[in-house]
């Protein structure tokens, strides 16, 4: 938790709204094994929709991995680990699909979740959220489950849109474009539509950065002093709250 005062910033919608992954992560950033995935999962080429294109990611990372411990490694090895099924949590797959977006010129950024005030029983959440140009808008998408948000007009939220349509108390929609997959109600409420849960977005994480200090970190040093010497360096990512007060959190 001290490592959550240290990086969490009070924000606002406005603030964020230019705040993406690619900004700070071009092609060049993305090591050379999410190009090789990359065809495999394109092998007929891309689709003609950003939407179509991100779905067709997301269902096929979910189709080759399998969760398993969290990673805390180079961009690199967490992909090789995560297709080979021997690990993985909702950031790991919330990070590697921040890179296939920058490398398929796909606007994305990254969220996670905590309650407020904190509860250890949550655990929190990451997701995404991309810029599909069709609607133009930023849309939540689960990498981890598949799953879009939507209100009657089966337009897709955003995760703003999300959050203040369940505290207006108003009714949201949700789905799996992924055909059969049963998304159980417990983990989205847990996640999503809990009224405790707060929403921050993940900003200035810079890949190359973190790559090199976990290449050269892990496993000789913990975790938490390779982010805490980022941090020291002026480099590190911060949390950005743009609904809530992040001192909520701690009260």
């Amino acid at each position: 938790m001290s490592r959550f005062r240290l990086l969490s910033k009070n924000s606002n919608a406005a603030d964020i709204s230019d705040c993406s992954y690619n900004t700070l992560n071009s092609k060049a950033d993305i090591p050379a094994l999410f190009y090789s995935i990359n065809e495999r999962i394109f092998p007929n080429g891309k689709p003609d929709t950003s939407l179509k294109l991100v779905k067709q990611l997301v269902t096929w990372l979910l189709a080759h991995s399998k969760v398993g411990p969290g990673l805390s490694g180079p961009s690199e090895q967490a992909l090789d680990t995560l297709l080979h099924g021997s690990g993985g949590v909702c950031s790991d797959m919330a990070q590697i699909f921040n890179n296939f977006c920058v490398i398929n010129d796909i606007p994305v950024r990254e969220w996670g979740t905590t309650s407020a005030p904190f509860n250890r029983a949550n655990g929190g959440h990451s997701f995404n959220e991309v810029y599909i140009n069709s609607i133009d808008k930023w849309i939540l998408v689960d990498a981890s489950l598949g799953v879009l948000f939507f209100k009657k007009n089966n337009e897709p939220l955003s995760v703003l849109e999300l959050y203040k349509s369940i505290r207006a108390g108003q009714a949201v929609q949700y789905d799996s474009f992924i055909a059969d997959l049963d998304i159980p109600l417990k983990q989205v409420h847990k996640n999503y539509l809990s009224a405790d849960i707060t929403p921050f977005l993940i900003c200035n994480y810079q890949n190359t950065i973190y790559d090199r200090y976990l290449k050269y970190g892990r496993p000789h040093v913990p975790v938490f002093i390779i982010h805490f010497l980022v941090y020291l360096r002026g480099k590190s990512y911060h949390y950005k709250f743009p609904i809530d007060d992040y001192r909520k959190i701690f009260s």
